[in-house]
């Protein structure tokens, strides 16, 4: 038998209410548990009230009296619920110390963000630095590659940005130019050397490509199936991919 959902929920948000029940299963006593929970009896019994609601039976047992006033004890289904959380504690722990290096962790993070963005590259502040109304914030892809992003101050400072901080540069399909051998690049934009894997081509007339970058990295872009034949850009083909640093947005693990 599982939890319900709105239990388990706010349980694992507001895991000192787990905590509580700890207390008054150790004490016997609302006054005693609270107490040692750090917290006003009134406090104890808004909680103890609000997790009764959200379980499909009570968690929690009032008795008369009492060892210290207030008596309480956990029913079945609270002590049940007590050892199921303390099972998953143990096992969280136990994967925690499993993992083989930190990164392990940050990959389970990276791959559990979703966002509309179709391309998400992870790198390493490199350079911070201060332009005008915008930071500039370099980001080191790995083998050598780097790109550029402005953000407003406000949001280096929410993000907690630094030198060294693994972030993930999102951006979107529709905002990767790719130029061909004779098309001249834009300095004000990043630009990287991409060789093409896959051309397909879509409904709404452009052709989705998917391009390797240098780093094992790869990107996604749309180009005109009339440009891609003029310039006879096929899979294989080395192109480059151009985007402006204020296209580049960035995200951090929370």
């Amino acid at each position: 038998m599982s939890l319900p959902t709105l239990l388990a929920q706010h349980i694992f948000r507001r895991p000192q209410r787990i905590a509580l029940l700890q207390h008054i299963a150790e004490q016997g006593s609302i006054t005693r548990a609270a107490k040692a929970a750090g917290i006003s009896y009134k406090s104890a019994w808004d909680a103890i009230d609000e997790l009764n609601n959200l379980a499909a039976q009570p968690l929690v047992e009032r008795s008369a009296g009492g060892r210290g006033g207030g008596g309480a004890k956990l029913s079945t289904e609270g002590a049940r619920v007590l050892r199921l959380y303390q099972r998953i504690q143990a096992l969280q722990s136990e994967i925690l110390e499993s993992t083989e290096e930190h990164s392990d962790l940050d990959l389970l993070g990276r791959l559990m963000l979703r966002t509309s963005a179709r391309n998400q590259l992870r790198g390493q502040i490199s350079g911070l630095r201060r332009e005008g109304r915008y930071d500039r914030v370099s980001l080191a892809l790995g083998s050598g590659l780097e790109i550029d992003a402005l953000i407003t101050p406000d949001s280096t400072e929410r993000l907690e940005l630094a030198l060294g901080s693994t972030v993930v540069a999102l951006l979107k399909a529709g905002w990767v130019k790719v130029l061909a051998d004779g098309d001249q690049p834009d300095a004000e934009s990043n630009c990287l050397h991409a060789q093409v894997e896959e051309v397909l081509a879509n409904e709404g007339g452009s052709s989705e490509m998917r391009l390797a970058l240098e780093n094992g990295q790869t990107l996604c872009a749309f180009a005109e199936p009339q440009w891609l034949q003029q310039q006879a850009v096929a899979a294989g083909s080395k192109v480059r991919a151009q985007f402006h640093p204020s296209f580049v947005l960035l995200g951090v693990p929370v």
